[in-house]
């Protein structure tokens, strides 16, 4: 009985932050097309209540979470989702979103469960992705929030800076004044950079590896269509060969009788 009531709890509690964290991407959406404001009443106390409410969510399931490095790991994205630096870090809000429906094997039912997010999966966590991409926004962030603290620049057009730097990209619109400031974009230049370069020779890698696994795939397939070939004609070959065999004998039994 009390297992149901549970299930039933944590059913309502996972639609419950699936409704919230849909919410808070459209109403970004809506932000992005000047449809209403975040940053004035009462969206910005929505906006702020949900950051509270997924901050909450995430340091109670850290506390009881039995394997704390495994948690940090598969609950990246949640991290970066209540991150307050800029409006679309809501987006990674979506993660936990996907999550619940696997645990709940919504894509199962949908029939779009097996070798798509198998291989999604497999190329967040099995290839580093995770680690590198993790590690590459946490030093955009700290560059963003340093440079807008020294340039005295908001944190949203401190990450832009960040973000056009470290990908090289550098449009001109932003950049350092103060001694500081450029020895911050020095270290995000020298560091962000090479964290980038290994996250893009990561993904390049992961669909290259797949290409050639799918190749060898089809060269395998089509090596033991020719074998099945080869085999097939080795047997008729022989049972040839033994009719040859079985029409001499008879041909020189007859030749025998008739001397």
């Amino acid at each position: 009985m009390m297992d149901k009531k549970l299930k039933k709890i944590t059913l309502i509690y996972h639609i419950t932050i699936i409704f919230l964290a849909l919410f808070s991407v459209l109403l970004v959406l809506c932000s992005l097309f000047h449809w209403l404001s975040i940053v004035t009443y009462p969206y910005n106390y929505i906006h702020n209540g949900g950051l509270i409410i997924f901050a909450i969510d995430y340091v109670i399931r850290f506390i009881y979470a039995h394997d704390k490095k495994h948690f940090l790991i598969e609950n990246s994205f949640d991290l970066l989702g209540i991150i307050p630096m800029h409006p679309l870090f809501v987006f990674f809000r979506l993660g936990r979103v996907v999550r619940i429906l696997r645990a709940h094997r919504i894509f199962v039912v949908l029939g779009i469960d097996g070798a798509f997010t198998g291989s999604i999966h497999k190329f967040i966590y099995s290839t580093g992705f995770i680690y590198l991409f993790s590690i590459s926004v946490a030093i955009l962030i700290l560059s963003a929030l340093l440079y807008s603290v020294v340039e005295k620049i908001s944190l949203s057009n401190a990450l832009w800076w960040a973000i056009t730097t470290a990908t090289t990209v550098g449009y001109g619109d932003i950049y350092p004044h103060t001694f500081i400031g450029k020895i911050i974009a020095s270290i995000l230049m020298i560091g962000g950079i090479g964290f980038i370069g290994l996250l893009t020779s990561t993904i390049t890698d992961f669909f290259t590896f797949n290409k050639e696994a799918k190749e060898n795939t089809v060269n395998q397939n089509e090596l033991k269509e020719l074998m099945s070939s080869i085999d097939q004609l080795s047997k008729k070959v022989d049972h040839l060969s033994d009719q040859v065999n079985r029409l001499t004998k008879q041909k020189k039994n007859t030749n025998h009788r008739n001397r």
